[in-house]
């Protein structure tokens, strides 16, 4: 593993790169670490050039303080791991409110987007008219207010299926919470007003599959993604398990993760990359 911290525009963006052959870009949602998916890049880094990184303002990463977050710049910086790290494309996999800053870089920078998988992105306002979960970021936003990140933090744990049923490294644990009020008091309005650009994503000149986990049916954050992929024509997978599975059991995840980002890239290039159509290689 190699990390480093790449400049953007005067901000430093903490980053980790994994392995080699086509570079996939893992965009973290609530907390915005890295650490979310470091068993996984593990595992695909013998098929990908893994590249997962802390978001502006959380963990590792500067940018806090800079005032609420604005999706356009975390598509930018996104771009700007892309240019800097991957030659200018790569695939893209984002989890929760990492899966709305994919669609939010699959609109506004098509270029440099290989393939985009967007697993169950909380995009309430795709929801109907009148469904009671569409009030749940102003619900949140209003315990904030109210009791700060232990009262925001509780609620939100409370919603995700499969959380207090497995343990999260200590580390990444550690810096999420120290993350709660960047969280909640940054980030948590922009997340809760985002809306699709359909147009934008019906047009991409890529692959697009929306995915929430099997065991999430009917939620808030796994239902918006069918209705996505249902609006701009594009395909919907289920993986296995809860939200964070990547967590809790990451060999599964990372399974169903390559198998679709390998299926995605062979679609969108029209072949089989070198690493794998190569010579034969010893077991």
């Amino acid at each position: 593993m190699r990390s480093g911290v790449f400049d953007i525009d005067g901000t430093g963006l903490y980053h980790e790169v994994r392995g080699s052959g086509p570079a996939l870009l893992m965009i973290s949602g609530a907390g915005g670490d890295a650490g979310y998916y470091t068993a996984v890049a593990e595992d695909l880094a013998n098929a990908f050039t893994v590249i997962t990184y802390d978001r502006r303002g959380n963990s590792r990463s500067g940018g806090a303080g800079e005032g609420p977050m604005r999706l356009t710049q975390q598509a930018s910086d996104a771009r700007a791991l892309i240019d800097g790290l991957a030659g200018g494309r790569a695939l893209v996999f984002g989890n929760s409110a990492g899966a709305i800053i994919g669609l939010t870089l699959a609109a506004a920078h098509p270029e440099a987007v290989a393939g985009l998988i967007a697993h169950e992105p909380p995009a309430v306002n795709v929801l109907p008219d009148g469904d009671p979960e569409r009030g749940f970021f102003l619900e949140v936003a209003a315990l904030y207010a109210a009791g700060g990140g232990p009262a925001a933090g509780r609620r939100f744990a409370e919603t995700t299926r499969g959380e207090g049923a497995y343990r999260w490294p200590a580390d990444l644990w550690q810096r999420f919470l120290a993350n709660q009020d960047h969280l909640f008091g940054t980030e948590w309005a922009g997340f809760g007003a985002f809306r699709p650009d359909e147009e934008a994503l019906r047009a991409a000149p890529f692959p697009i599959l929306l995915a929430a986990g099997a065991e999430d049916r009917g939620t808030y954050y796994a239902r918006p993604s069918i209705e996505i992929a249902r609006r701009i024509g594009a395909p919907w997978a289920e993986f296995p398990g809860i939200h964070m599975e990547f967590l809790r059991d990451p060999d599964r995840f990372a399974a169903a993760l390559r198998v679709t980002a390998t299926q995605q890239l062979t679609c969108a290039g029209g072949r089989v990359p070198e690493l794998w159509a190569g010579a034969p290689q010893e077991p």
